[in-house]
């Protein structure tokens, strides 16, 4: 089975990314968080060879190009529309081109390549594989099909993602595996914890 993984990632601008932990640390600070948090989970998919980072904005080629962990790695940008358009569009063009695609965001350091090893191997049986996060959004989500719908009427950034996720699963009637929860990094405490592990 042919697997695309698929990251969406921000231009790491301060002001742009981590707004919730650079309430705490500040746009400078909360950026070189993002940064180093970014660096860790893309590391940790090096040895994979169908990866694409979806980046944001669109006109941020130049800044993205040092998260390309291998040259078999490819860019593109995430266009226009919410975050669930902006997913969508990604999941249908990569199921364009391959069998499954799992899609990541840059927020949790806890990821493992087994992680990722456990999705595809769930995707050989069920048509959907997500990752949890402990604030109820989720770290990964993994289709065999394309599924727009999970992507609409969903509350983005808030603690209601997950569980109207499952919802949109459950009514679509879709076979769904669930992997480990983890703990994505949004505020100060979340990043006192992460930064123990990454920064030694």
């Amino acid at each position: 089975m042919k697997v695309k993984i698929v990251v969406f990632i921000k231009a790491p601008k301060p002001g742009f990314v981590k707004t919730r932990l650079a309430v705490s640390m500040g746009n400078q600070e909360a950026c070189r968080a993002y940064e180093l948090l970014a660096h860790h989970f893309l590391n940790q998919l090096s040895a994979c060879q169908n990866v694409e980072l979806r980046f944001t904005p669109d006109n941020a080629v130049d800044a993205m190009t040092p998260f390309l962990k291998s040259s078999h790695w490819t860019m593109k940008p995430q266009g226009e529309g919410n975050l669930g358009e902006r997913m969508a569009r990604a999941m249908e063009q990569a199921l364009d081109e391959a069998d499954a695609v799992l899609i990541f965001g840059t927020d949790c350091p806890y990821v493992e390549s087994c992680d990722v090893e456990t999705a595809i191997e769930a995707l050989l049986s069920s048509e959907v594989v997500i990752g949890p996060a402990a604030d109820g959004g989720y770290w990964m989500i993994g289709f065999r099909n394309a599924e727009p719908k999970i992507f609409t009427n969903i509350s983005w950034s808030t603690d209601q993602v997950l569980g109207q996720t499952y919802d949109t699963i459950k009514k679509l009637g879709l076979n769904c595996f669930q992997l480990r929860t983890l703990e994505d990094v949004d505020d100060l405490e979340s990043w006192e914890r992460a930064a123990a592990m990454l920064v030694r």
